[in-house]
């Protein structure tokens, strides 16, 4: 092999890892799926929303149906205001409920959607009544904590 052929596969070879890097950095950051079909918003108010993240996906029965596309603060009931885009071809009552969840133990946290048994459906700009906020792992370890010390202090 002569020094062209050499430098031509290896220039080869370093394009194909730096589009594997561009590939996965793209879908670490939730940027990999460009979706460009119709969709509708809806809002739904959390207490709590723990680390979800613009991007995050919407998924029902684990399928994902959309994704988020804003999360700010509500100053008049305190609460984060989180905006859904979900695809237009999956259609869900209006009394459907809205979770916080996370993927296994300590993963991304993503919405979940369970669909209630209205006959109207939601459309875009309605807002979701039943919403269930994030589990924060601080505060079931704090509650913990605090329930054994007060078990120790009644057994005395």
């Amino acid at each position: 092999m002569n020094r062209s052929t050499i430098d031509l596969w290896v220039g080869l070879f370093v394009a194909m890892g730096l589009g594997a890097l561009l590939f996965l950095a793209l879908k670490v950051g939730n940027l990999a799926s460009f979706s460009t079909s119709e969709s509708y918003q809806v809002q739904a108010k959390f207490a709590n929303i723990g680390g979800l993240k613009v991007r995050a996906p919407i998924k029902s029965a684990g399928v994902v149906v959309g994704r988020v596309s804003e999360i700010r603060f509500d100053n008049e009931s305190y609460e984060a205001l989180v905006v859904l885009n979900v695809d237009a071809k999956f259609q869900f009552p209006r009394d459907t409920s809205a979770k916080i969840l996370t993927s296994g133990l300590l993963g991304e946290q993503y919405i979940g959607l369970e669909a209630g048994g209205d006959a109207k459906m939601l459309k875009t700009g309605d807002n979701m009544k039943l919403t269930q906020s994030a589990v924060v792992l601080e505060n079931l370890i704090s509650q913990f904590m605090f329930s054994k010390a007060q078990e120790g202090k009644e057994s005395k």
